[in-house]
């Protein structure tokens, strides 16, 4: 999956074309990225582990889950925002739904959009600063009862642990 934009541009006209230039250029799924565990906490006390590959870099977080034909229910990428800021994502290229999980800087999940549209290029945002957005298997939160206020375990969440 591919952000729309890292920042909250205001409907800056130059910064859209830009950002859709360098999409256009992007066919195809890029490498497995390194990978950490994260895990999250439902209100009921229930663990729920993902690996999760971490788009750390601008290009990474631009081709994210782009042209992968599936998302296993384990696993998901994770897009860290240093300093936490309001997360605008899409679905263009994106072949299979997903649920993403705007997360807040200690941890707690904030937001969550659940079975996005693949391809869409509807703006999918967290509406709040966030510290990290995390894309999973569209469907798992449901099927988990993550939602809203449970915690999400990872190294770059302070007081996480």
């Amino acid at each position: 999956m591919g952000i729309w934009t890292r920042r909250f541009y205001a409907g800056t006209a130059s910064a859209l074309l830009a950002i859709g230039a360098a999409s256009a250029a992007i066919t195809q799924a890029q490498p497995k990225l390194p990978t950490e565990q994260i895990t999250i906490v439902n209100q009921h006390g229930k663990r729920f582990t993902f690996t999760v590959e971490q788009a750390t870099t601008p290009h990474q977080q631009e081709v994210g889950l782009m042209f992968r034909k599936n998302v296993p229910a384990d696993t998901g990428m994770i897009f860290p925002w240093t300093p936490p800021q309001i997360s605008e994502m899409w679905m263009k290229n994106t072949l299979v739904p997903l649920d993403m999980v705007f997360i807040g800087p200690h941890g707690t999940i904030r937001h969550i959009a659940n079975e996005t549209v693949p391809q869409s290029l509807r703006v999918i945002s967290s509406h709040v600063p966030v510290a990290a957005t995390l894309e999973l298997q569209g469907g798992i939160t449901a099927k988990d009862d993550i939602d809203v206020g449970n915690k999400v375990i990872g190294s770059q969440f302070n007081d996480a642990g």
